[in-house]
């Protein structure tokens, strides 16, 4: 191969990778997009529109609007009323099939959450929530 065929190469594979970094972002924007929209719906008791952002398979577990709601009051009380929230790193599968997004709350008790967000892409593009695992930051030694 020629210095000029081995430039070439290195050159287009640079433009692959550059065109899809616009694509990661998307996909994150998109991510953070359905998170917020879920967690604004939970702060005016919106059932209709948490519950759109959940994924089949979540909906398979709670089949119905108010069994999902009483889930996430219940067992996720800093997504469901958080004081202040920051998104924080993101992970897109290679495929872009799937987000792990993650958001670093202020909880209602005052304690500090990271929850980890699983999102799926659902066959019209759009991403669903298909799981939250919540981890208790620990308290800072003083």
């Amino acid at each position: 191969m020629t210095k000029l065929a081995i430039r070439t190469s290195i050159a287009a594979a640079m433009l692959c990778l550059l065109a899809l970094a616009p694509a990661r972002a998307d996909e994150a924007s998109m991510a953070q997009g359905v998170i917020e929209s879920q967690i604004g719906a939970f702060l005016r008791d919106d059932m209709a529109t948490a519950y759109s952002h959940a994924a089949p398979s979540i909906k398979r577990l709670y089949p119905d609007e108010s069994s999902f709601f009483d889930m996430v009051r219940r067992g996720y009380q800093p997504v469901y009323r958080p004081g202040n929230y920051a998104f924080g790193r993101v992970k897109v599968a290679p495929d872009g099939r799937g987000v792990v997004q993650e958001v670093l709350i202020h909880g209602p008790d005052g304690q500090d959450w990271t929850a980890l967000y699983s999102l799926e892409r659902q066959p019209d593009g759009s991403f669903k929530i298909n799981g939250v695992q919540m981890i208790k930051t620990a308290a800072p030694s003083a």
